[in-house]
């Protein structure tokens, strides 16, 4: 049987900036998807956005990570001539009933070190003429990048220290054993099966963490699934705005709020639609819920061209938390937490996922030293 030191299940942004971190710190690396590229399920969905660190409540995984991948990934692509742009956004209250909710998101936002600037309604509408708000939160450290260059880049990376990556490929089993793991792995294509061993062993598979987890002989118990998709709307041509705009934050989600891509184009979403997670997910985007789309985005952009909205792809949040619960933080299981030498897992790795990456795989191998 093949042996490596450490296998990672998922090759979407998480699993690949923890097989980099591998890989660098030396040792044989595999990393395994069912994906036929990288990065195909919720790391290729979604707004593309470097998160500030407002939202999360003080000391939680979340807050901190996000905090510090924030640093960590402005510095990465920097230093990599990797698209990006430190545009900033405004969160913006659309009527005096919801200031007292961007008061509590100024007063998140302090507790974890992030600096906001409280606008009136006037001086937001000054920095974007066709805004409606009665005040705002400035955050100047929001940004943009492009996703796919980044994880293009982690896997570059990764391969270069000796990571080996095998696309189209389930693991069918995996085992907890004396020396580590033992895992049974199945070509999609061909539906051929091959035995591996490992000594680490990190479970990055993003809204299949859990059942994964699950079926895991010998392992700890798994949290249950739950799963949002979120659909994107889009106008044709070019900006309007000049920064990120969202409202105040709603259950489940961050609202439909408006952000950019490099090339200026303006996109909206996501919305939150649960799911059931037994059931494959459909991510084709409803054309009839541009009305509601359109009612949502009016509130803060009273001259949005409805009739323009066009669908423009969904994506899926692996949440832990249902719809009726309170938001889940990240939850990442460490030897330190179920007691099996080697063994990481990671559940819930939603939004800000992609802006803490890079502090996540750093959290995640210094659990396993």
């Amino acid at each position: 049987m093949e042996h490596f030191d450490s296998i990672v299940i998922g090759a979407g942004v998480v699993g690949l900036a923890i097989a980099r971190e591998l890989a660098l710190a030396g040792g044989s690396v595999l990393i395994i998807d069912r994906g036929d590229r990288i990065g195909c399920e919720t790391s290729s969905r979604n707004s593309e956005v470097i998160h500030a660190g407002i939202y999360y409540p003080a000391g939680s995984l979340k807050a901190r990570l996000c905090v510090e991948g924030r640093d960590r990934l402005y510095a990465y692509l920097a230093a990599r001539a990797l698209p990006h742009r430190r545009c900033g956004k405004l969160i913006v209250a659309t009527d005096a009933a919801q200031e007292p909710a961007l008061e509590a998101v100024a007063r998140a936002a302090a507790a974890n070190g992030v600096a906001l600037t409280a606008l009136t309604g006037a001086e937001a509408i000054a920095l974007e003429p066709a805004l409606h708000c009665t005040a705002a939160l400035l955050s100047p450290v929001t940004g943009i990048f492009d996703s796919h260059a980044y994880l293009q880049a982690l896997l570059a990376e990764a391969t270069a220290s000796g990571a080996v990556l095998a696309l189209r490929t389930a693991a069918d089993a995996a085992e907890v054993t004396p020396g580590g793991f033992a895992l049974r792995l199945r070509d999609l294509p061909g539906g051929e099966t091959i035995g591996l061993s490992c000594t680490r062993l990190i479970n990055a598979a993003g809204h299949g963490a859990p059942g994964f987890a699950a079926a895991m002989e010998g392992g700890p118990p798994a949290p249950q699934a739950w799963m949002a998709k979120g659909s994107y709307f889009h106008l044709p041509g070019g900006a309007t705005f000049s920064r990120l705009v969202y409202p105040v934050p709603e259950p489940g989600g961050l609202g439909i709020h408006l952000t950019l891509d490099l090339q200026g184009a303006m996109r909206f979403g996501p919305d939150v639609e649960w799911l059931d997670p037994a059931k494959p997910p459909d991510l084709r985007v409803d054309p009839t819920r541009r009305d509601r789309f359109a009612a949502a985005i009016a509130r803060y952009w009273p001259g949005v061209p409805a009739s323009k909205l066009e669908p423009a792809f969904a994506g899926l949040r692996p949440k832990i938390s249902g719809p009726h619960d309170p938001a889940a933080d990240f939850r990442i299981d460490l030897p330190s937490d179920h007691g099996i030498p080697g063994l990481a897992q990671l559940y819930g790795i939603e939004s800000p996922g992609l802006t803490a990456s890079l502090a996540l795989a750093a959290h995640v191998v210094a659990g396993l030293a």
